[in-house]
């Protein structure tokens, strides 16, 4: 399951949002029928996890904690509890609770930016300010992908 793609969106009054029809297909495709929202651990934007890979980050995330170690006990509730299932309608919309919204300072215009396995939704001022300019993104893109290179 691959997301691809930055497409603008807006939310209507109500905090719902179309999920555009390419990622829609994707989640067809895989037989996903259930997401999960939160907000992002480190920027300020909003995830949406098909629910196999919602699972799949919570095993991870469990399996680096020992639950009965209070701090580790404290980051899986507010993880866990910050997150909320929502679903599809049969247009393709869904709905962003006014907190989430407010959590990632979103007002009507949104962003998706598909990520590989999960999307991201962001509002396009917070996006703007966390996109490098092209040359600082190539010559980033250039040291990872030549640290392995021993010359």
């Amino acid at each position: 399951m691959r997301f691809l793609g930055n497409i603008e969106a807006k939310t209507d009054a109500k905090g719902r949002a179309f999920l555009p029809a390419s990622f829609r297909k994707v989640l067809q495709a895989s037989g996903e029928e259930n997401l999960v929202l939160r907000k992002d651990v480190f920027q300020k934007c909003l995830v949406l996890y098909p629910e196999s890979v919602w699972n799949g980050r919570l095993d991870l995330l469990k399996s680096q904690l020992r639950l009965w170690k209070h701090d580790h006990q404290q980051i899986f509730r507010q993880f866990v509890s910050e997150a909320e299932v929502v679903n599809l309608d049969g247009n393709g919309r869904f709905l962003i609770s006014k907190r989430l919204l407010k959590t990632a300072e979103i007002e009507q215009d949104i962003q998706f930016i598909g990520m590989d396995d999960t999307i991201e939704i962001w509002s396009p001022q917070n996006l703007k300010q966390t996109l490098q300019t092209e040359e600082e993104f190539g010559k980033e893109f250039e040291n990872i992908m030549n640290a392995g290179d021993a010359l």
